[in-house]
C-alpha cells in the first residue's frame, strides 16, 4: 500500500511539472465599436478568438473583464453568453468582471445581477501547478458603494493567499480586470489603474505571498512593467483597440522555470503552441 501511495504521489508530480499553456483574452465588449446601436463586430472577432483557443487547444481561457459594454444589457450579455458556448468543453473558461460589467462604482444590485447573469465576481481554481485568483477589480478601484463587498473580497483573498503557502502552490497567479499600475507601481492615480492608497495595500499583500504574475485588460492596449519580481501584464482587447493597438490575445506558457507570454494580433496568430 505504502509502495503504491508513493508511486501516485511521484506520477502526481511529475504532471504538476509538465509545461502547458492558457490563453488570455479581454475587453471583448459588445456594443463597444457602435456604442451600442449593435455588436457586428465584436460577434465577428469573438467568435474568431473562441475559435483559435479551440484550434490551439489551450489548458484554460480566460477573459480579463468587460465582457459587454452595457452594463447588464441582455441582448449583449446573451450574444456573449452564445459565442463563449462554443469553447470546446475540454477547454476550461473563466470569466473575470470588469467596469463595463458590474459598474464603475459597483454596488450591491449591479453585483447580484453579474452573478445571476454571468457568475461569482471573484474566485479561485486550480490548473496543474498553477492557482488562479480572479478579483473583482472595479469593487477594489471604486469600493464606496458597496463597502461590505469590498471588505468581503479582500478576507477572502488573504485566506486563499495564505492557504496557497500553507499547500506550497507552485505558481500563484491574480487575473483581474483593472492593472495595479501601468508604467510603474507608484505611478499618480488615473482611470486605468488602482488608486495608489489601494494599489499598495495590495502590492504589499501580493509581495507576502510571493505572487509574481497580475495579468489584467481594461486598457485596450498592451502594457507590461514590475514591481520587483511581480510582473504587471496588461492585455489589449479582443474587441476595439484604442490609439494605434490591435485586437488580439495573449498566449501565456507555465513551467517550473515560470511564465512566459506574448501578445499576438489576430493576423500574426501562431499555427500551434509548443509548451517547453
Amino acid at each position: 500500500m505504502k509502495h503504491n501511495f508513493l508511486l501516485l504521489l511521484l506520477a502526481a508530480r511529475v504532471f504538476a511539472a509538465q509545461p502547458f499553456f492558457f490563453i488570455q483574452m479581454s475587453d471583448p465588449q459588445f456594443g463597444m465599436q457602435t456604442d451600442n446601436r449593435d455588436f457586428a463586430q465584436e460577434t465577428a472577432s469573438f467568435e474568431f478568438a473562441i475559435a483559435t483557443a479551440n484550434r490551439l487547444k489551450p489548458a484554460f481561457v480566460v477573459i480579463t473583464g468587460d465582457l459587454v459594454n452595457k452594463p447588464g444589457d441582455p441582448a449583449q450579455i446573451a450574444e456573449f453568453k452564445r459565442i463563449a458556448a462554443k469553447l470546446n468543453p475540454s477547454i476550461k473558461l473563466y470569466n473575470v468582471a470588469g467596469n463595463h460589467d458590474v459598474g464603475n462604482e459597483p454596488t450591491p444590485e449591479s453585483l447580484a445581477a453579474y452573478r445571476k447573469n454571468i457568475g461569482p465576481d471573484y474566485y479561485a481554481f486550480r490548473s496543474a501547478g498553477l492557482l488562479g485568483i480572479v478579483l473583482n477589480a472595479s469593487l477594489i478601484q471604486h469600493p464606496d458603494k458597496a463597502p461590505g463587498e469590498y471588505e468581503k473580497q479582500l478576507a477572502w483573498l488573504r485566506a486563499e493567499l495564505e492557504r496557497a503557502r500553507r499547500e506550497r502552490v507552485r505558481w500563484i497567479v491574480l487575473f483581474q480586470h483593472q492593472p495595479w499600475f501601468l508604467q510603474s507601481p507608484d505611478e499618480p492615480d488615473q482611470y486605468f489603474n488602482i488608486p495608489l492608497a489601494r494599489r499598495t495595500l495590495y502590492l504589499d499583500l501580493l509581495h507576502r505571498y510571493g505572487v509574481r504574475y497580475v495579468f489584467a485588460g481594461h486598457y485596450h492596449r498592451n502594457a507590461e512593467s514590475r514591481d520587483g519580481p511581480l510582473e504587471m501584464i496588461t492585455t489589449g482587447p479582443v474587441g476595439k483597440p484604442l490609439d494605434d493597438a490591435r485586437s488580439g490575445m495573449r498566449i501565456a506558457i507555465v513551467s517550473d522555470a515560470g511564465i512566459r507570454h506574448a501578445y499576438f494580433d489576430f493576423g500574426i496568430l501562431p499555427n500551434r503552441v509548443e509548451a517547453r
